[in-house]
């Protein structure tokens, strides 16, 4: 095939990767201790620059969340009779 014959490129044939889901669960709440949200364990500046961040912000994010959960779980661990 030559190069004249070589269909573009169009969008649609691009891979799709999915979009980073949002870490909300509908439980909107502030935890006055924590300053996180009881649902989702963002902060609200993370709340609300969610919907303009690219997907490796939102992932940063995530990765933060998932450290945020950890703690949560061992402070819970650690006051468990």
């Amino acid at each position: 095939m030559t190069t004249s014959e070589a269909t573009p490129l169009q969008t649609q044939d691009a891979p799709q990767t999915p979009a980073v889901p949002s870490p909300c669960i509908n439980v909107c709440k502030m935890n006055a201790d924590t300053q996180w949200c009881d649902g989702c364990l963002r902060t609200i500046d993370e709340i609300r620059a969610w919907s303009k961040l690219d997907d490796d912000g939102k992932r940063a994010i995530w990765a933060e969340l998932d450290l945020r959960h950890a703690s949560l779980m061992e402070q819970r661990k650690a006051a468990a009779p």
